[in-house]
């Protein structure tokens, strides 16, 4: 029998290098074999490229947040935009190399791997960036997944949907993050940000995901801290607004 995989799943790291490697060093320390990446690797914060460099580095699969696509894509029209967003946006876009750009626009929205999946947003309509807060939603998702797991992200906010097994297909629960084995039924699973957390607690937050075959899966939140000072001062230094550094020392 093979012996079980571990993977470090992250997301939203939203252009936060302080707390992306942190993360990277606990999950290293919690002995993964590989990293999965959600999208939104950049935005909000102010170390772009060098986030972009890191998850290069990793050589993991990733797919495209919103503001990957928002960053790397000149044809998006930020007039409709909150003035905050677009003022980050703008930035970002100033702060990217040709290389980084060409990169963000060519991650593709879905992938499958060994027997789960990964979404930024949901699996309904992916290209849209809908966001999965209740029940509903994620019942959206669960009729185009395929894969007895799911991961995404979005939200910033992480949280279990579980659709029952057997008859009853259409009943889905919501549960707060919980650590264990899954056992029946499909899971869509909001991991986290990394980046810019919104439920609460400032400290980073990703997943871990053992598997022992599909049949036999588990998963772990993990909290971390990371020098959010280091990261405000980036934000300072870039001159970007207040509120994204207010939202790093309050996790809301």
């Amino acid at each position: 029998m093979p012996r079980p995989k571990r993977y470090a799943i992250i997301s939203d790291i939203h252009a936060n290098i302080e707390a992306l490697d942190a993360v990277i060093a606990d999950a290293k320390a919690q002995g993964v074999d590989d990293f999965v990446c959600l999208g939104d690797v950049v935005g909000y914060n102010a170390a772009p490229a060098e986030c972009i460099a890191r998850i290069r580095e990793l050589g993991c699969r990733v797919v495209k947040g919103n503001h990957d696509h928002y960053c790397s894509d000149p044809s998006v029209n930020l007039d409709d935009f909150q003035p905050n967003a677009a003022s980050v946006i703008e930035w970002t876009r100033r702060n990217l190399s040709d290389d980084d750009i060409q990169w963000l626009r060519a991650l593709p929205l879905t992938a499958t791997i060994m027997g789960f999946t990964i979404v930024h947003s949901t699996l309904d309509s992916p290209e849209n960036f809908r966001y999965a807060f209740d029940t509903l939603d994620a019942a959206d998702s669960f009729n185009y997944q395929r894969t007895r797991v799911c991961f995404h992200g979005h939200t910033h906010v992480p949280c279990i949907f579980q659709r029952a097994a057997g008859g009853d297909r259409n009943q889905i629960m919501k549960y707060e993050p919980a650590n264990g084995l899954l056992d029946q039924g499909t899971f869509f699973i909001n991991v986290g940000s990394v980046g810019q957390p919104r439920d609460g607690i400032p400290k980073a937050c990703y997943l871990l995901y053992t598997t022992e075959g599909l049949s036999k899966v588990a998963i772990e939140f993990r909290r971390v801290d990371y020098d959010i000072d280091a990261a405000v001062r980036r934000l300072e230094l870039a001159g970007l607004p207040q509120r994204l550094i207010n939202r790093l020392y309050s996790g809301t």
